[in-house]
């Protein structure tokens, strides 16, 4: 897929609908608690900027503030998680099983695996991080 394709994406009933156009960030598995806890698993995203980025349905759209500089966008109506932006920030983290169809992404490497539960393995030979390389809100 080209750097200025068009990317479509939604929730699961449709009530939060997508566009994206230009490069997207390569997909970071994240293992956080609050990934865990929101997803019930871990979250695999990209991100683009929010120039790029266009909300063509919002009627279900909530934003949930997950800590003092985050917060995560969910369907109200259907329950999917969708998004994650931190604050002041030009980028949306868009969960990448929400695009339709093919994305001709990648995974790159996995972050806050000192989080993961117990009864998975990460056997991909990406790169693992106990926290975000180069994260100014970690401590």
């Amino acid at each position: 897929m080209t750097e200025k394709a068009t990317r479509q994406g939604s929730c699961l009933c449709g009530a939060v609908r997508y566009n994206v156009t230009g490069p997207l960030r390569d997909v970071i598995s994240c293992h956080c608690g609050q990934c865990q806890k929101s997803s019930g698993h871990y979250f695999a995203a990209t991100a683009a900027t929010l120039e790029n980025f266009r909300l063509t349905e919002d009627r279900g759209l909530k934003w949930y503030r997950s800590s003092n500089w985050a917060e995560r966008g969910f369907c109200v109506e259907c329950g999917a998680n969708l998004f994650w932006r931190r604050k002041d920030s030009d980028q949306v983290s868009i969960l990448a099983g929400s695009f339709e169809g093919d994305t001709g992404l990648k995974t790159s490497r996995h972050i806050f695996v000192a989080d993961k539960k117990d009864y998975y393995e990460i056997t991909d030979g990406l790169p693992q991080y106990d926290s975000y390389p180069d994260d100014p809100y970690s401590n």
